[in-house]
């Protein structure tokens, strides 16, 4: 946030001489064309490749239901947005750095409300347990002496390290990845008895790959809702502005539609979500 107050206050300056340079040069350049650039202050946000929310389509173009839902409100808000795809366990340093104004990548909220200013929840969503059909793993105490993958510094990293750490759970191995797809491919390989991760994210791959032989717990890992991760810190009226574009987004239809359009079960995504009535 603090590259997008930089650049506010910028514009300001640039403007301020814009008039004076107007005032020296009298009625000369009147004739100049306008300037058709688009002059709306950039919201750089910074997300990895977690499809279906954030991926970059055939065109090279990056598209999702995070990238929709941005690129929606921002532009009601009169921003322009820029996606930059990032290493997810750098994320802090690039939002500290002010590399990137916020995250917004299918990011966990819950557990994390004292890290970030968070704007949201928009959604909710379900971190949960894959493992193959014929696993002898059917509930968590199950994991017991098994190798579990999951994304590094993700909600399963940050649950299951504390099970570990507090002996509730004593796993063979804990694999940590870069990338959501490398944790399913751990699994595809045989290298992983299980992994975690958000439901919608882990169903997508496994349509991807057409591959039918596996199965969630019952159990889930926990229940998660999603926000929009800023620097401690940041303008508390931004904030607000934000939550009003998503709670009006929300109650209008479009954060629905979005949400239908990539396969995703709109009345549990918007359960409790403010802005949204149930039909």
């Amino acid at each position: 946030m603090k590259k997008l107050l930089f650049k506010i206050a910028c514009a300001f300056l640039v403007s301020v001489f814009s008039v004076a340079a107007l005032f020296c040069s009298g009625c000369e350049n009147k004739d100049t064309p306008d300037d058709k650039t688009d002059a709306r202050e950039e919201i750089v946000i910074g997300s990895d490749e977690y499809r279906p929310f954030f991926f970059t389509n055939g065109d090279g173009k990056f598209s999702g239901i995070d990238v929709e839902i941005a690129t929606e409100a921002f532009a009601r808000m009169g921003y322009k947005v820029k996606f930059i795809q990032i290493e997810w366990n750098k994320k802090d340093v690039l939002l500290s750095d002010g590399e990137i104004d916020c995250l917004w990548g299918c990011f966990s909220m819950t557990g994390r409300e004292d890290v970030y200013s968070w704007a949201g929840p928009y959604m909710n969503s379900t971190q949960a347990v894959l493992v193959r059909k014929d696993s002898d793993i059917y509930s968590l105490s199950d994991l017991d002496g098994k190798r579990v993958a999951v994304q590094a510094t993700s909600k399963p990293d940050e649950i299951f390290s504390e099970k570990i750490k507090s002996g509730e759970l004593k796993l063979k191995n804990l694999l940590c990845f870069t990338s959501i797809d490398n944790v399913y491919a751990s699994l595809r390989k045989g290298y992983a008895d299980a992994i975690a991760g958000h439901v919608t994210a882990i169903r997508e791959r496994i349509k991807n790959y057409s591959d039918d032989g596996y199965r969630f717990l019952s159990e889930p890992l926990m229940q998660v809702r999603l926000g929009i991760a800023f620097a401690k810190g940041t303008d508390g009226n931004f904030i607000l502005k934000i939550n009003e574009t998503l709670e009006e987004m929300t109650a209008d239809g479009s954060v629905g539609q979005i949400l239908d359009k990539y396969g995703v079960d709109v009345k549990y995504a918007l359960d409790g979500i403010k802005g949204y009535e149930q039909e």
